[in-house]
């Protein structure tokens, strides 16, 4: 892994970059000194206060309401962020605010727009951006729950990283860069849906996601082409043998052929990548996200997988047998997120075969990372920005992984936006790998494209990530 350990935003001055003129601003209002300004000076420079703060509730991937926002400073930079939302969601995550009611299904926004124009702008209003610590800690006090209940934690993430952009345009600096530094050039490999199961899907496969991971590729735009490539080989293949409603999308770009075992699955992965001329477990590996809450039942302590009942010890060897007899070298969530005991005994026996990836086990919290850490219930995490609220709580969060020798996977969410955020901030965490669906649908592709732009911008000293290392 490589890992960057510049906080550029956190602890020091950016050198100064002129911006680009200031556009009119979409609303007219009257500015006021936000509450804590007087409290807090900016750095030396005027140009990075934040003199406006807006909001509006736009439809996300799958037509859902969603909350974007967008920050303004004195020095034009202009920061737009749009939440993302999961449809396997963790039960520790933080809470979304929606609204209720008959409009938009009971889902809309407008309470969480409103608290962004109204509460937050009032306590931001005049603070200096690149203090993005602080501004998040402002947030956290008046929010002051655990979860984000109180503003919600769609609003909460939608500022802060809308403010960390605005940063980043004023200064001049590409997201990326203002994020990670001068070495941020790590290009992460992509973990690619190709085919959906379980909450993703109207199928019979119990597990939720099989991905492919071109880890043979010298470049992230070759690691691509080789997903493409497979992608449509296995479009090709699954008409064929299932007919044309086995090739219809999912909310992540994959497919959902009517397949009842995870071996099934997988063995159309493979007959892909060897029907586009690669080699299964050399230039394209496999992994999975079982998202085994879904298929978890508390009140027993058992797993109902592909109609057997299983304990920990039954599921372990159900997963064992699987990385047997395919190239499989990641498992997500490959227990209930509090299943503590589970996790630990998969990665006690897995662990330095596979990367075994928690997920709804920590919700991007480092207080539930602890807890994992110590009892090494897991080798890798994944960071999703909107399960915590914050882009402080998310840094800290991959960074304390990363630390303790764990990989960290930046991912989007089932119902995600046409915002290439998370690609910058793979970038610019040097995080080794990104997850962000099959290469289709445009709020996917767009961040494979914003990957792409960056890899253009680092030119010869840019590195694609090629290693999969568990760690024991």
């Amino acid at each position: 892994m490589y890992l960057v350990v510049l906080y550029v935003f956190f602890q020091q001055t950016l050198i100064y970059i002129k911006p680009p003129n200031k556009p009119a601003l979409p609303w007219t209002h009257s500015i006021n000194i936000g509450v804590f300004s007087q409290m807090y000076p900016t750095l030396g420079d005027d140009r990075f206060r934040l003199v406006d703060l807006r909001s509006i509730q736009v439809l996300d991937s799958r037509g859902r309401p969603t909350v974007r926002a967008y920050a303004y400073t004195k020095g034009g930079g202009i920061g737009i962020a749009t939440v993302p939302s999961g449809a396997s969601t963790g039960k520790h995550e933080a809470v979304e605010i929606r609204d209720g009611g008959k409009e938009w299904k009971g889902l809309g926004v407008s309470r969480a727009v409103s608290t962004i124009e109204t509460t937050i702008r009032k306590a931001l209003l005049g603070v200096d951006v690149r203090k993005q610590a602080f501004i998040d800690s402002i947030m956290k006090t008046i929010d002051s729950t655990p979860n984000k209940s109180k503003l919600g934690g769609n609003a909460v993430i939608a500022v802060s990283i809308a403010v960390a952009k605005a940063a980043a345009a004023t200064a001049g600096l590409p997201l990326y860069k203002y994020l990670g530094g001068p070495t941020a050039r790590l290009l992460p490999a992509p973990l690619m849906n190709l085919i959906n199961g379980g909450a993703h899907a109207g199928n019979k496969l119990d597990l939720q996601e099989f991905m492919i991971i071109p880890v043979g590729a010298d470049s992230f735009k070759d690691a691509l082409r080789v997903g493409m490539e497979v992608y449509y080989s296995l479009k090709d293949y699954l008409k064929e043998k299932y007919g044309a409603d086995a090739i219809n999308v999912g909310d992540e770009g994959g497919f959902a052929p009517p397949m009842k075992h995870s071996s099934e699955a997988l063995s159309a992965l493979v007959k892909a990548i060897r029907i586009a001329g690669y080699e299964d477990g050399v230039d394209v590996v496999l992994a999975i996200d079982a998202a085994a809450s879904q298929f978890y039942d508390e009140a027993k302590g058992k797993y109902r997988v592909e109609n057997s009942e299983m304990d920990s010890n039954k599921l372990l060897g159900y997963y064992e047998s699987l990385i047997e007899q395919f190239p499989i070298k990641l498992i997500e969530d490959p227990a209930a997120e509090d299943d503590w005991d589970t996790f630990r005994l998969i990665t006690s026996k897995l662990g330095c075969r596979v990367l075994v990836v928690g997920d709804d086990l920590y919700t991007t919290n480092v207080e539930r990372l602890k807890k994992g850490l110590e009892l090494k219930a897991t080798n890798a995490v994944l960071v999703k920005p909107n399960q915590i609220g914050t882009l402080t709580e998310t840094i800290d969060f991959a960074y304390a992984a990363a630390r303790k020798g764990w990989e960290f996977i930046i991912s989007h969410r089932s119902g995600d936006t046409e915002d290439p955020f998370i690609a910058d901030l793979a970038v610019g965490l040097g995080g080794g790998f990104i997850k962000t669906g099959a290469p289709a649908r445009s709020e996917r592709i767009a961040k494979y494209n914003r990957l792409l732009e960056i890899e253009g911008e680092l030119g010869p000293v840019g590195l694609y990530n090629r290693t999969i290392k568990p760690r024991c």
